[in-house]
């Protein structure tokens, strides 16, 4: 049966994949680990507002598309920010800040401190800054102002302004460039250098490496608080492309735990933005160039982060592209029910995974190709709710507070 009537897509099974090797080889320890992990852990859960978000199960849909089970971690009220990126950018300016005030004045503070303002007359000299799609600038910029320190966002000419306003809320600077999220990166890294301004980005380049590992760190929270909710593990993992950092979280953090027993795990991408699906066809990062123009706003990426493709090339198991039509179509069976599950409020960027889980198990090559079955237990990362509500009610028919209302 095909769930989403928008059939087309790629599926590329990853010719560098190798399940017998060990996590630890190759520096990939070095970008994130365990250890890394658990001192992100503590400070994140110590924070005002932190909780657990919710495992969504949607046992109708799965039956519709033959498989046991899908679970999906719905993050739309992470820290009320409305996606998972409050995990990473946010830590991040934390470990910057605490690595400054280390380096300045000799003292080791946690976030309770920052949060106290007591170092308020330091870190109100320290200036952020990065370029986003949206959701990783707001988490930036939330952070800048909980900890204390002033910030400056970049977005790119296709960021809406619904996005900037939200950003700007937490008290940052947004400035537009022209071109896409890659020029908004290379503005913010020159300016940076030029004004003596710290890039906290999520992805990572030549030169550019230590702030994106604990951006990904951060990001772990959300793959391990999945797996002590789940009652089985899973078979099957479908997560989001962009960058590559947060596929990268979430494969580490399976690899780390399961070894070569881990899900099979599938990176998903908007055709119009495929850096990680064309890196894996050529055997090395490769670049998209253009205007990446999908509604996926945050997967709007064509460059991929280095440190993300250390673990990606070696540890993923296939990648897909999408197209928008299939990711509108996949928020609307979310909205609506479409199987009798209770209504979900995803975003754009959040339903690639399942978009290329419905895609692949309505084909009968992918779904032998990735061993989906009766038995599959499928987690998805819904990695974002209505972060841009005027977009969602555009797609979707309806605002989110219709749909939640419907779910209540």
């Amino acid at each position: 049966m095909s769930v989403i009537k928008s059939s087309a897509f790629q599926l590329l099974s990853n010719p560098q994949l190798d399940r017998s090797v060990s996590y630890d080889r190759e520096g990939r320890t070095d970008i994130l680990s365990d250890t890394a992990f658990q001192v992100a852990r503590r400070e994140i859960m110590s924070w005002p507002g932190y909780s657990e978000t919710p495992l969504r199960k949607l046992p109708k849909l799965a039956r519709a598309l033959g498989v046991k089970q899908i679970i999906y971690k719905d993050e739309g009220e992470r820290f009320g920010l409305g996606s998972f990126k409050a995990l990473g950018g946010a830590y991040a300016v934390f470990r910057l800040l605490q690595q400054e005030l280390k380096q300045r004045k000799g003292v080791t503070v946690h976030s309770k401190d920052l949060l106290s303002k007591l170092f308020s007359e330091t870190t109100s000299e320290i200036t952020v800054t990065c370029a986003t799609d949206g959701n990783h600038g707001r988490s930036v910029a939330w952070g800048a102002q909980k900890f204390g320190c002033p910030c400056v966002i970049y977005v790119h000419a296709g960021v809406s302004e619904a996005r900037c306003r939200a950003i700007a809320a937490y008290g940052a600077e947004v400035r537009r460039i022209s071109g896409n999220y890659d020029d908004a990166v290379r503005q913010a890294a020159s300016d940076a250098a030029k004004h003596g301004w710290h890039v906290v980005s999520d992805t990572s380049y030549e030169g550019y490496l230590s702030v994106p590992r604990d951006v990904m760190q951060g990001y772990s929270i959300m793959v391990d608080e999945a797996l002590s909710q789940l009652q089985e593990k899973p078979t099957h993992v479908f997560v989001q492309g962009g960058v590559g950092g947060l596929a990268a979280a979430v494969c580490s953090h399976l690899w780390q735990r399961y070894g070569e027993q881990r899900p099979k795990y599938i990176v998903v991408e908007p055709d119009k933005a495929d850096c990680l699906y064309r890196s894996a066809a050529a055997g090395q990062p490769t670049v998209v160039h253009g205007a990446l123009d999908t509604i996926m706003a945050g997967l709007a990426c064509g460059e991929v982060s280095l440190l993300a493709w250390k673990i990606l090339q070696p540890g993923a198991d296939a990648f897909m592209t999408i197209t928008d039509d299939a990711a509108a179509e996949a928020m609307c069976i979310l909205a609506d029910a479409r199987f009798g599950d209770e209504p979900v409020v995803a975003g754009e960027s959040a339903v690639a995974g399942l978009a290329g889980l419905a895609l692949a198990a309505s084909d009968a090559g992918s779904r032998a190709s990735l061993s989906l079955g009766p038995d599959s237990v499928v987690l998805l990362f819904g990695t974002e709710g209505a972060t841009d509500p005027e977009v969602y009610q555009r797609i979707v028919g309806r605002s989110a507070d219709v749909v939640k209302a419907a779910a209540a």
